[in-house]
């Protein structure tokens, strides 16, 4: 009988073991499925033959929650989870979220600020002198020095605040196997410094050769167009083929990247979630009414990795590479006949992609010897002349799931790039998407429509998407079916100002649609848009950018895109008074808001926002 790895020391004693090889300790509670980084890596490593334990989300104020299953014989891995700890935590608004899917019931509150780094102390508190490795995605993203929105300064790598011996970024497995079977072999940890994928801390760079070395953190520090020139170098720098080792100093300190892990081959994809997951959390977390993120992903199939989009505000570049890497069709199907035998399995299969759903395999046929073309993007601004649109690979995928006995339906709820699909020129494909994947509406995420936001965005233009609703419209009055997009859209990127906001209102306006989501910016580590929102410069071209960053600003662009609802309106009124387009305030088809009128709860001007001290109200007579 398949078993969840040991969060106790009675598990180990049930499985006969006295010592654990590898201890992980997981930001995010304990969910044994292959949509959760700290299972991959754990069931990867048991498949190697170590003894693996985990403890998840422990109390980081003492280290007494740290040592429970005991010190390991080889090392120590730490992740703070899924998401970065400090996006976990707050809004784009910088306010506490009011949940944690990642927790127990969905409780806030479990892990702490920056839990890398917390962990990471409690660790050395512990056993000064054990290999410390840390990954996921918030130690991926954070690998350099990096602005941090959330105290809105540059901090330093989190490999030196950490005091790690090795950084792991990207997804892992490859890393992870190669380092545990050094450590196996009795290599010491500081002489691990050869593995591709991974960065660590040295005091010389004696012995190193072909590298390039980026400004250092100091300079960095204090000076944005520095920072727009290292972030230039690894981002360009970020691919497994062509990639150079990278070298940041920190004081007397060397921050040494090695050159992107290699893709894996659909073998490998294979081999890792073909892995004896439990595909659900640990029974201890019953009680408490189980894990939320796991419904989302529960009767999914990750189909591949990687995204060639080169969205901007995407982080995908920096963790999983431009180079899509692909499970066989084979896996797959057999990953579905489990999901199928799940005894709350209802016939439907919510999701089949990664992060981009009709992205199945390399953007050309040079990615394989050349990589990603460095400072080129294969879809946007228009798609390259090599970029090969093929869905034939999904679409026979797609048509063998909807086969399988017990299956009803098979949706699409990744993101589908509708200007992949418009290059493609695919009327099969549309066909059957609009036919058997979607119920009732299609997600996607056009982002904006001022053509100075979408270049920098990295995103396709206006008329490529009025292109794809088009013909999205056509393709249902065919086949006669009543569906509907639901695009997505964002406000206060860099380059958009209320300008730009108001071009989007009008757009929507003209599309006759309610968006009941709207996402405000938020400058994550590691993407190319917040490099862009800290310094006002794009790195890649060094032209200066227009940044939102006053929150009354913010907060007018995000209501101009909800225009319609009541709580917007004097928000909106202020927006367009602000920007002299008193055009759109009126009784007219196009205005999007009328004239402010004496009504119960509504005043006749707008909230006037100052600087000033507030008026002192005068007391009030008693007498």
């Amino acid at each position: 009988m398949k078993k969840f790895l040991p969060i106790t020391k009675a598990d180990m004693q049930e499985r006969g073991w006295q010592q654990l090889d590898f201890l992980l300790i997981s930001g995010d509670a304990y969910v044994d499925h292959p949509s959760f980084g700290p299972a991959i890596i754990s069931r990867l490593l048991e498949k190697q033959g170590f003894k693996v334990g985990i403890i998840a989300q422990p109390d980081w104020r003492s280290t007494i929650d740290f040592k429970k299953l005991g010190k390991p014989r080889l090392g120590v891995l730490v992740s703070a989870g899924n998401l970065d700890s400090m996006l976990n935590k707050f809004t784009a608004a910088k306010k506490f979220r009011s949940n944690d899917d990642y927790s127990p019931g969905g409780q806030a509150g479990c892990r702490p600020d920056r839990a890398t780094i917390v962990y990471c102390n409690r660790i050395r508190e512990l056993w000064k002198k054990i290999p410390l490795i840390i990954g996921g995605i918030e130690a991926s993203l954070r690998r350099f020095a990096h602005y941090d929105y959330w105290s809105d300064s540059v901090r330093r790598s989190i490999l030196a605040d950490s005091k790690a011996d090795l950084l792991v970024y990207g997804m892992g497995e490859k890393q992870i196997t190669e380092i545990a079977a050094q450590l196996a072999q009795s290599i010491a940890v500081a002489d691990i410094c050869n593995v591709q994928g991974t960065c660590y801390r040295t005091t010389s760079l004696d012995g190193l050769w072909d590298y390039i070395e980026l400004p250092d953190y100091e300079s960095i520090h204090n000076n944005k167009t520095k920072f727009a020139e290292a972030f230039k170098i690894q981002y360009q720098e970020q691919d497994p083929i062509r990639g150079k080792t990278l070298v940041q100093p920190h004081g007397d300190v060397y921050i040494v990247q090695n050159p992107p892990a290699l893709p894996l081959s659909s073998v490998e994809m294979d081999e890792v979630y073909d892995l004896p997951y439990q595909r659900t959390f640990h029974p201890a977390y019953a009680q408490a009414g189980g894990v939320p993120a796991i419904q989302e992903v529960k009767f999914s199939l990750v189909s591949h990795r990687g995204c060639f989009g080169g969205c901007s505000f995407c982080a995908i570049v920096s963790h999983q590479g431009r180079i899509i890497q692909s499970r066989s069709q084979e896996s797959i199907i057999n990953e579905a006949k489990v999901l199928i035998k799940q005894p709350d399995f209802k016939g439907y299969i919510h999701d089949v992609g990664g992060p981009t759903a009709n992205f199945r395999l390399p953007a050309c046929k040079y990615q394989a010897e050349r990589g990603a073309c460095k400072g080129k993007h294969c879809l946007a601004p228009s798609p390259c002349k090599n970029l090969e649109t093929d869905h034939t690979d999904y679409l026979s995928l797609l048509r063998a799931l909807r086969a399988l006995p017990g299956v009803k339906k098979v949706f699409i709820r990744s993101g589908l790039r509708y200007d992949y699909l418009v290059a493609a020129k695919d009327e099969a494909f549309l066909q059957e998407l609009c036919e058997h994947h979607i119920s009732g509406q299609l997600k996607i995420a056009p982002e904006h429509i001022s053509a100075k936001v979408l270049r920098l965005m990295g995103k396709s233009g206006k008329d490529v998407y009025l292109k794809f609703v088009k013909a999205y419209q056509q393709m249902n009055k065919a086949i006669g079916k009543e569906q509907y997009l639901v695009p997505y859209f964002m406000s206060s990127h860099p380059g958009a100002g209320l300008k730009e906001a108001i071009e989007l209102a009008e757009f929507i306006r003209d599309l006759d649609y309610r968006p009941e989501q709207v996402q405000d910016f938020i400058p994550t580590p590691g993407s190319l848009s917040t490099c862009m929102y800290f310094t006002g410069i794009n790195p890649l071209t060094n032209e200066k950018v227009y940044v939102a960053k006053d929150p009354l600003e913010k907060k007018m662009q995000r209501a101009l895109l909800q225009y319609r609802n009541p709580k917007n309106y004097h928000l909106v009124y202020e927006a367009l008074v602000k920007a002299n387009r008193q055009d759109l305030i009126g009784y007219e088809a196009k205005c999007l808001i009328r004239p402010p009128r004496q009504t119960p709860g509504i005043r006749t001007k707008p909230k006037v926002h100052t600087n000033s001290a507030p008026r002192r109200k005068r007391p009030r007579k008693t007498g």
